[in-house]
């Protein structure tokens, strides 16, 4: 087992039966501060430069992401998979330079196609 599945583990637990009662009431909007005030201390972590903090910022980061994934399978919305799937196509997309044939010459250039794709794909889902 990877620590990545151990950890898939810990949060299946934290939520299941027998689990922490704090835990399992969350809820999407119970924990999205959360997540705002978390990735705010990856952040400052960062900023700091120190590493062991910026490791455990990111460890807090990740525990929240896999929570809300968690709580949304639960409620039959989304699973952790599903939000690894969709971000791994969008990095695929948004990457045609890397997985695919596109050629670019500056990183200009990149940043660019970038922004393209990501306003096709606003524009597909009816975005602005």
């Amino acid at each position: 087992m990877t620590a990545f599945e151990e950890f898939r583990g810990l949060v299946a637990a934290l939520r299941g039966e027998g689990g922490c009662p704090w835990d399992k009431k969350q809820t999407l909007s119970t924990l999205a501060p959360y997540l705002t005030e978390e990735s705010a201390e990856a952040v400052e972590a960062v900023a700091e430069g120190d590493d062991a903090h910026v490791c455990e910022e990111l460890g807090d980061v990740l525990l929240i992401v896999s929570m809300m994934a968690r709580v949304a399978e639960e409620e039959g919305r989304f699973s952790f998979d599903d939000c690894v799937k969709s971000i791994s196509e969008k990095i695929i997309r948004r990457h045609p330079h890397v997985f695919g044939d596109a050629k670019f010459e500056t990183e200009s250039e990149i940043v660019d196609n970038w922004k393209k794709i990501k306003e096709a794909e606003k524009a597909g889902r009816g975005e602005k």
